[in-house]
């Protein structure tokens, strides 16, 4: 089964922030973790990832930082910000309701 373009964009957006409330992460773990729970159905390229990081994070939704990895090397890591958690929830709700009506036809 493929998931559409379309469904993927959608998605992306609470998928991020949905990864972001579990604590902070960089753009590769991002994409391995939502590679690893949709079982290699939704694999997302570094270039469709950033664009929409930068957006959540011009919302204030998100912010972003520089840190170190276990290698001592720079990431930029991201974690959620209180807008971030309220738009998650809105954004759930909303996904909750349109589920329950594809699934009452």
């Amino acid at each position: 089964m493929n998931i559409s373009k379309d469904l993927m964009a959608a998605s992306a957006t609470p998928l991020i922030l949905s990864i972001l409330q579990r604590g902070d992460s960089y753009g590769y773990e991002i994409i391995q973790q939502v590679k690893e729970r949709s079982n290699g159905l939704i694999v997302w390229a570094d270039g469709m990832l950033y664009p929409i990081l930068h957006r959540l994070e011009k919302n204030t939704w998100i912010e972003s930082y520089e840190g170190k990895a276990p290698t001592g090397r720079k990431r930029k890591y991201y974690r959620i910000l209180e807008g971030g958690r309220d738009e998650l929830a809105k954004q759930r709700a909303g996904w909750e309701q349109l589920y329950t009506l594809l699934m009452s036809f």
